[in-house]
């Protein structure tokens, strides 16, 4: 049955008022689509315990234990070894800088019969030689800054303690909030709705758990193979190229240049260019062959392009919460246009186009 006028203009007055309340909201959703994201991640593994035998509110007790394990280690071993790699370069840019002016710009004006202007990089090596100590304290200085105030304090304490008692609730409670939220379906909309909803949660569930575990391992690989080759920077670098490779190539790309910089600078020879080609090859590889076909399919199928416009558009509008959201409403934008030209495709206004 057809949707009359009045049901259409309520319908998208609803999606209006709905993201003018996500754009007022958006200072305070940031703890909540947190707590979201990592209960829609381990609701599936919930469903497994319970499948095992266990109670419902003991599989969320187990899960929601190694989810806090996981966050509890990124923080204490991941980003502290992030932040010292980035003093380490800081500290050694001005000695790059001497080695790029000295040796490697006069080397590649001899080899390629080029003529590279001049560049005076004195002023950027004495900003960095007086800032660098500043990058060490970043976590200091975050503090410091939050503490300067008590209704920041308050609010970093409060979103601290908000998402794991946001992120048990909502695990606890998943399978009733999707029962009650399937209640509020029309009848007469329900199977379209359903079918709609299963593809966007195959989608999502691509997203979540597929794509983040591709990025992961891409940036485990590229991180030990560049420590392998003896790249001072091998983490750093390695994490920045898997963090970034949700757009096809360009963590390869953008890795491979990033590393040939570092590796030329550091060893002057070219035979490391080889090896970092080679590490990058590899992960290219075991994306492509491995990775993306076991982890993710064909059932995502996001165009770089409008992966591209997605993240710049939704860190416009929404900020650092529109970039969180940007790819998964994305996933989910790209099924309704699905089912959207399908309707298209069968109504009378496509097929009037081949009558004229």
């Amino acid at each position: 049955m057809l949707m009359t006028d009045s049901q259409k203009i309520f319908g998208l007055l609803s999606v209006v008022l709905i993201l003018a309340l996500l754009y007022l909201l958006t200072p305070v959703l940031f703890p909540f689509l947190v707590a979201l994201a990592l209960a829609y991640l381990g609701d599936p593994l919930v469903d497994i315990l319970e499948t095992r035998k266990l109670s419902r509110s003991v599989s969320v007790v187990v899960v929601f234990c190694g989810l806090l394990l996981v966050l509890f280690l990124l923080l204490v071993f991941v980003v502290p070894a992030l932040q010292q790699e980035l003093i380490d370069l800081l500290k050694k840019l001005p000695a790059y800088i001497d080695r790029l002016q000295g040796t490697v710009l006069p080397w590649l004006q001899t080899q390629f019969s080029i003529e590279i202007p001049a560049w005076n990089l004195d002023s950027l090596k004495q900003t960095l030689g007086s800032h660098w100590q500043s990058v060490g304290g970043i976590a200091a200085g975050v503090m410091e800054s939050v503490s300067r105030s008590g209704l920041a304090l308050l609010g970093w304490l409060a979103n601290l303690v908000l998402i794991p008692v946001l992120t048990f609730y909502l695990l606890r409670d998943w399978d009733l909030l999707v029962a009650r939220l399937h209640e509020l379906i029309p009848r007469r909309s329900e199977q379209t709705v359903v079918r709609l909803v299963k593809e966007c949660d195959e989608v999502l569930g691509a997203f979540m758990h597929g794509q983040l575990l591709v990025m992961l391992t891409l940036g485990i690989v590229y991180s030990l193979g560049l420590w392998l080759v003896g790249l001072e920077m091998a983490f750093l670098i390695g994490m920045l190229a898997g963090m970034v490779s949700f757009v096809p190539y360009l963590g390869f790309i953008l890795g491979m240049l990033v590393a040939g910089v570092a590796a030329l600078m550091q060893f002057q020879e070219a035979i490391h260019l080889f090896y970092v080609l080679l590490v990058f090859g590899f992960g290219q590889m075991l994306e492509s062959f491995l990775l993306t076909p076991y982890l993710l399919g064909d059932r995502i199928g996001l165009h770089p392009v409008a992966v591209i416009f997605a993240v710049m558009a939704g860190g416009q509008l929404f900020g650092f919460v529109g970039v969180l959201l940007a790819l998964p409403a994305a996933a989910v934008m790209m099924v309704l246009l699905s089912h959207a030209h399908e309707r298209y495709v069968r109504s009378g206004l496509y097929a009037d186009k081949h009558q004229d």
